[in-house]
């Protein structure tokens, strides 16, 4: 058999994003913007240069899910130097946190000049096909990295730094960009740029094979009830909306839910744009393929001495037990977590799940597994041969109609129409062959369904937690706080190399210190060096 190992090196400068030409690998050099704007391919140009770093070591393929360890659905696999992400005793100058603020102003910098480039041309004349698609994929950009940006760091009392360049009249003048008053008018720009983009943007199914992966109207509206739904931390009204744009996905751009859970997870290139399909990080496999290194990132270390994982994210007993509420062994649980001794196949060979490596946990995360299966996953082109680059042939949602139907389903629930979040909630648990729901749902079943649906994906359920504590209906509150002030537990096993091994369950021993709540937690502290170099333009979060 051959091995895929390579030593591990930081990987952060290159620029792999997805599957489509647009998304291959591109130089991180200037162009000249003077030169730039003047026919379809420079447009194109501008435009592939806003995508790439969603795939990024820090973004989408590690830095940002280090946060999920304030949660108890996840465990560090190797001890990191930031504990602080999994007690909520954050500085701001964590890198991770670091790392995704910074980058992301950086994209929104780059969103704000194709925006304002294509507009000052559209004053002039009329955009071709081509300008006015890639006028859409720059709103959408904008909007999608503002958002990341202020949900994270914006309340009701304070928004997050933000400003379009196409606002000031003589041009913007770079200085830095003023504090929003409060992160709803974060989210109303969002807003107002994600409706520019559903305008400009083609359906999906307008797209040929190369662009799959761009931005398109459906993307455009399922990150609208995302927003709205995030906005109702501070205004219930909002609800409606989130009730409005899950509407439309269905009703206009047919979102449904795939056949399978195992569809949204394969390997295989024809499962990838399902109905379910809303945004992705698509990578299409092979050394050039692009896509989310994090299948690698949560590989068992060294992989067993056949390929270099990670192993750096760990699901813990916590979420095993939660999602066994549902009948032990259920389809959604074996889709979603190895246990050990259950098995999976791996380079050709079957093999019974276990782990020597690193800290103890007793599972591996099974979602982004599929790649892994072939006789020799590199030669198929299912996985890079490049183990510092463990990117894989995998369509990596960032946002999936169930997310948004769950979304509907809370929207249902806060606005008094529980019967028909109980139809929403079950559509999602019948697809994977679970029981319906024994009566009318709750927020206990929608804190339920969302934390075992959505485990392990960029759904963001530390966030899901922190919105329900500060602005959830009494049980889900209690819900949201419970697990905030909790560590996870994980397996401890008397033979780690033993498949078969006796276990004992008992606490994540990397985690020691007290966790406690306080509603000022929902969102992070900014940068020091950030504060410092704005010379009080920037103010810090309330209490940190």
């Amino acid at each position: 058999m051959k091995k895929y190992i390579l030593p591990l090196l930081a990987v952060s400068a290159m620029a792999v994003a997805a599957c489509g030409d647009f998304l291959d690998v591109k130089s991180e050099g200037t162009p000249a913007i003077d030169n730039y704007f003047s026919n379809d391919q420079q447009a194109i140009d501008a435009v592939d240069a806003l995508y790439g770093r969603m795939a990024q070591e820090n973004y989408f393929g590690r830095e940002i899910f280090w946060e999920q360890g304030a949660a108890t659905d996840v465990v560090w696999g190797r001890t990191r130097g930031y504990p602080t992400l999994a007690t909520l005793d954050y500085t701001g100058d964590e890198s991770p946190l670091r790392d995704v603020f910074n980058q992301s102003y950086i994209q929104i910098s780059r969103c704000n000049l194709v925006v304002d480039k294509l507009l000052a041309k559209k004053a002039s004349t009329t955009l071709t096909e081509v300008e006015s698609r890639s006028l859409g994929e720059a709103y959408f950009l904008r909007a999608f990295y503002h958002f990341y940006i202020a949900y994270r760091y914006g309340t009701k009392d304070q928004g997050v730094p933000f400003e379009r360049y196409e606002d000031f009249a003589d041009g913007y003048n770079y200085s830095i960009p003023k504090q929003q008053p409060s992160v709803v008018d974060n989210y109303k720009m969002i807003i107002s740029d994600l409706t520019e983009a559903e305008t400009l943007l083609p359906e999906f199914s307008e797209y040929g094979t190369a662009d799959r992966g761009r931005a398109h109207k459906a993307a455009a509206v399922a990150y609208m009830a995302k927003v709205y739904a995030y906005w109702a931390t501070w205004d219930s009204t909002q609800w409606d909306n989130v009730i409005t744009c899950v509407n439309k996905l269905e009703t206009s751009y047919g979102r449904d839910l795939a056949s399978s859970i195992a569809k949204l997870f394969s390997s295989n290139l024809a499962d990838f744009w399902n109905d379910e399909y809303c945004w992705s990080i698509p990578g299409a496999g092979g050394s050039n393929g692009g896509g989310s290194e994090f299948p690698g990132v949560i590989l068992e270390n060294k992989g067993w001495g056949i390929y270099n994982g990670w192993g750096q994210n760990k699901p813990s007993y916590d979420i095993f037990e939660e999602m066994n509420k549902d009948g032990a062994g259920n389809e959604r649980v074996k889709q979603a977590i190895l246990e050990y001794g259950q098995e999976f196949q791996f380079f050709g060979e079957t093999r019974k799940f276990w782990s020597a490596s690193d800290n103890e946990a007793g599972f591996a995360i099974n979602k982004y597994m599929d790649a892994f299966k072939y006789d020799d996953p590199v030669a198929e082109g299912a996985v890079n041969a490049d183990g510092n680059w463990p990117t894989t042939r995998c369509n990596f949602h960032l946002l999936r109609f169930a997310d948004c139907l769950l979304l509907r389903a809370e929207a249902y629930l806060n606005t008094g129409k529980a019967d028909k979040a109980t139809i929403d909630i079950n559509r999602v648990r019948t697809r994977s062959h679970l029981d319906e729901l024994p009566g009318t749902a709750t927020f206990a079943d929608l804190y339920h369904e969302r934390r075992c649906e959505l485990a392990f994906e960029m759904s963001d359920h530390l966030y899901d937690l922190k919105r329900w504590a500060v602005s959830g209906e009494a049980t889900i509150k209690a819900l949201a706080i419970a697990e905030l002030t909790a560590h996870p537990r994980v397996r401890h096993y008397t033979d780690r190399s033993d498949p078969e091994s006796d276990f004992t369950v008992g606490p994540y021993e990397d985690y020691n210190t007290a966790k406690v709540w306080s509603d000022h937690k929902i969102v992070f502290p900014y940068p020091s060096e950030q504060i410092k170099k704005s010379a009080g333009a920037l103010k810090q979060n309330a209490n940190y």
